[in-house]
């Protein structure tokens, strides 16, 4: 056995280029920012206290595995805290020694730990999905994991397209996500060449959802909301606030496909995701976590082993030479999505395919068949270079 795991570090060392006298401890974190929110739409969608959390385990465990080839040891510390303690929270784990943190964090509050952190830490964003974070809001110490609203909606719009459904009328909420969202799927459906042929504002007037809001009074509600629209393909919803769409498909007065915030909906991962290794994947996360995944526990399992992998690959845990590799296009990830991950050097954001599922199955995934773009397909999705306005990265 002495044998075989020299050899197996041996090979390691020879694969990946690392020093192996030189031992490097990986100190990394997972911040996480609670905020008060009403009861969820369903008691089956109740935010597990361990949320992220359990994804940065599994992601530690696997980045440890590699790492005791190579002498490499990775802790990671974790931290749930409300929003008005999170300054404090990210100045602890800085002074602790945790120079690279994946926080779960609205986009206000995410610019400000990020401005705070300055070149102190690397921020890994797995929560915040706002568009302008990736745009005109970017920072040079941001990398972006969780994928962009605009990402998920061209991951709809594609296959709106490729399923030759062009008309579209957007029924979207009156919350301020709500309308950013609405923005992210006018530019898809101009991008790809549908048309938004009607546009259907839903308020959002408060109440506890489940009790003030449920099916009954929906039942009735939604079928004359949506009484009198014109001809259309799809409903495409915009329902960032998970108030109304999740209703829309039975209760259509005009039955139609409905995608985006209900119906058919876009993710960076679900629990019923099959293909690619990824039953492996979810079986070994129910295993340790006793629960299946949420998208916020794959993207911060993510986001630790982009580290783990740069870690790997440089031999370092610096912060500058992580960031660089991770720009850089020697950098790419397995990810159980058929192609490896990688990241775009001009907003930081990963560049990754987006699921497209019911709730039970994966139905489709894109970037879809016959979308092509110069350096990636990838790429088709979310802002591409010439359309940035981040110059965070650009000026360095």
């Amino acid at each position: 056995m002495k044998r075989l795991a020299h050899a197996l570090a041996l090979g390691f060392a020879m694969l990946f280029g690392a020093d192996m006298a030189a031992a490097v401890e990986v100190r990394a974190a997972v911040l996480r920012v609670d905020y008060p929110a009403l009861a969820p739409i369903s008691r089956f969608e109740a935010r597990p206290d361990d949320l992220g959390f359990a994804g940065a385990a599994l992601a530690t465990e696997d980045n440890a595995t590699t790492g005791s080839f190579l002498g490499h040891g990775f802790e990671t510390a974790t931290r749930a805290v409300p929003p008005e303690e999170a300054g404090a929270a990210l100045e602890d784990l800085i002074a602790a020694g945790h120079a690279h943190i994946a926080i779960h964090a609205r986009a206000d509050d995410l610019l400000r730990l990020a401005d705070a952190a300055g070149e102190r830490a690397l921020i890994y964003n797995v929560g915040a999905r706002d568009t302008r974070l990736r745009d005109a809001d970017c920072r040079a110490n941001v990398l972006h994991v969780t994928p962009s609203a605009a990402m998920l909606a061209d991951a709809v719009a594609q296959f709106a397209v490729w399923k030759r459904w062009p008309d579209w009328l957007l029924v979207h909420g009156s919350n301020p996500a709500d309308l950013a969202l609405a923005d992210d799927y006018r530019r898809a459906a101009a991008k790809f060449g549908a048309e938004i042929v009607e546009e259907r504002l839903f308020e959002d007037t408060g109440g506890a959802r489940r009790t003030d809001t449920g099916h009954v009074l929906v039942q009735r509600q939604l079928p004359v909301f949506m009484q009198g629209a014109g001809d259309h393909d799809v409903v495409v919803a915009a329902d960032a606030s998970d108030v109304f769409a999740p209703y829309l498909p039975f209760h259509l007065w005009t039955p139609r496909p409905v995608l985006g915030s209900g119906g058919l909906r876009p993710a960076s991962f679900h629990p019923a995701h099959e293909a690619w290794g990824a039953t492996q994947f979810q079986r070994r996360f129910e295993a340790q976590a006793g629960r299946y995944v949420r998208e916020a526990d794959y993207d911060t399992w993510l986001a630790l082993r982009v580290l783990g992998e740069a870690v790997t690959r440089t031999g370092t845990a610096g912060i500058a030479e992580v960031r660089d590799y991770v720009l850089s296009d020697a950098f790419e990830l397995a990810a159980f999505k058929g192609v490896p991950v990688t990241v775009r050097a001009w907003n930081g954001q990963l560049r990754q395919p987006v699921l497209l599922h019911d709730g039970r199955i994966t139905v489709s995934v894109s970037p879809q068949e016959g979308f092509l773009h110069q350096v990636s397909p990838l790429d088709t999705l979310g802002i591409d270079a010439p359309e940035s306005a981040c110059t965070a990265f650009a000026e360095e």
